[in-house]
């Protein structure tokens, strides 16, 4: 490995000429949708997915390595002759029937991604982490600052993106790691396939399975905004500092509100208290276990929204120049997405043919900046 002086400063990269950006699970929601960034600002994407991960969100010009975040070779070689690496490769689920894979997953997997970066002297890495590190309250909005540093009592979710992140500024301090962290906060859009939790809330709001509401809020921010702000991040993001990106905080009666008005449906207006869903939660995790779906309801899900998720990202904002949609654009766009989807998966012909991410036009209006 060469020796590299550690960067303190932003060091705006200059646009692409064919650069290798290295995407790891570039097959995902949030990886997709960045390496499609990437390729439209004309850096050469190398996709690092796995075997058995769908490729609907995968680009044919997209050079396709296979292997996985835990095994070193195939890290190694994703690396060869990159210039730059996007860590977004993550386990993203509330619950899981198995916690030590996944923090396996997440905490070695960024170990050996970060490692190997290292080995192939990479200029720059952008790790995403996520606001799950994070410790809002209900005092205002929580900004980089309020780091979650208590692991106990935590979900595997949320101590595995903790201890991922703490290892990359560890390496940043001790071993010159040039990686600039990221933390989305709500994503939805299009090519959400699995879908993530956030992306649930839509679907089953669609599917009329949300009858009733807890009290809680959330940061939703359209996963192009996001992956625009991974872009910013490398070109201006300062080694070894932390940027939420974040779009629009509002509560969940409005999120429902929001979605019953774009489908001619009405809003559900029971509000329910969290303890007596407790046991349903319980409940759903043992079925779970057995039939090997994620519950929606779920204990750590009831758990969170405790506390409205509302974050301030502002300092991506005034340092990377980062910019998001108005919500109501951010899901209407998902809402047309799992529509489609919903409907392509029912027709079957031509399935992942029609959802290759190439095919999306960008929704306009309402940004914030």
């Amino acid at each position: 490995m060469t020796d590299r002086p550690r960067a303190t400063e932003a060091e705006p990269l200059a646009r692409p000429n064919g650069d290798v950006a290295v995407v790891t699970g570039a097959s995902g929601f949030i990886g997709g949708a960045v390496a499609k960034a990437l390729h439209e600002e004309g850096f050469r994407v190398r996709a690092f997915v796995r075997s058995t991960s769908p490729r609907m969100n995968l680009h044919e010009a997209y050079e396709v390595v296979v292997g996985d975040v835990t095994e070193r070779e195939s890290v190694r070689k994703a690396m060869s002759g990159a210039r730059f690496v996007f860590h977004v490769a993550a386990d993203y689920r509330l619950w899981t029937p198995d916690p030590a894979k996944m923090l396996h997953t997440n905490v070695e997997g960024a170990r050996i991604v970060m490692e190997e970066a290292l080995s192939a002297n990479v200029e720059r890495v952008v790790h995403t982490s996520s606001v799950a590190t994070l410790a809002p309250d209900r005092e205002g909005l929580c900004d980089e600052s309020r780091r979650m540093d208590r692991l106990a009592r935590l979900g595997v979710y949320k101590r595995s993106k903790i201890l991922s992140e703490r290892l990359v500024e560890e390496m940043i301090a001790r071993q010159n790691l040039p990686a600039v962290i990221v933390n989305p906060t709500a994503p939805l859009g299009p090519g959400d396939i699995r879908p993530t939790p956030t992306g649930r809330i839509i679907l089953e709001a669609l599917r009329g399975n949300m009858p009733a509401f807890v009290d809680t809020g959330l940061d939703l921010v359209h996963v192009d905004d996001v992956a625009r702000g991974h872009v910013a991040a490398l070109r201006k993001g300062r080694i070894g500092e932390r940027y939420i990106l974040g779009g629009d905080n509002i509560d969940l009666a409005s999120i429902l509100r929001e979605i019953a008005r774009l489908t001619n449906n009405r809003p559900p207006t029971i509000k329910l208290p969290r303890a007596p869903l407790v046991p349903l939660a319980i409940l759903n995790e043992a079925v779970a276990r057995i039939t090997g779906r994620e519950p929606f309801l779920n204990y750590e899900g009831l758990r969170l929204a405790a506390t409205p998720m509302f974050f301030d990202d502002s300092k991506a904002r005034r340092e990377l120049g980062y910019e998001s949609r108005a919500h109501g654009a951010t899901i209407a766009d998902a809402i047309n997405w799992f529509r489609d989807y919903e409907e392509a998966r029912r027709s079957g012909k031509g399935f992942e043919a029609r959802f290759e991410r190439r095919n999306r036009t960008k929704e306009e209006g309402g940004w914030r900046k």
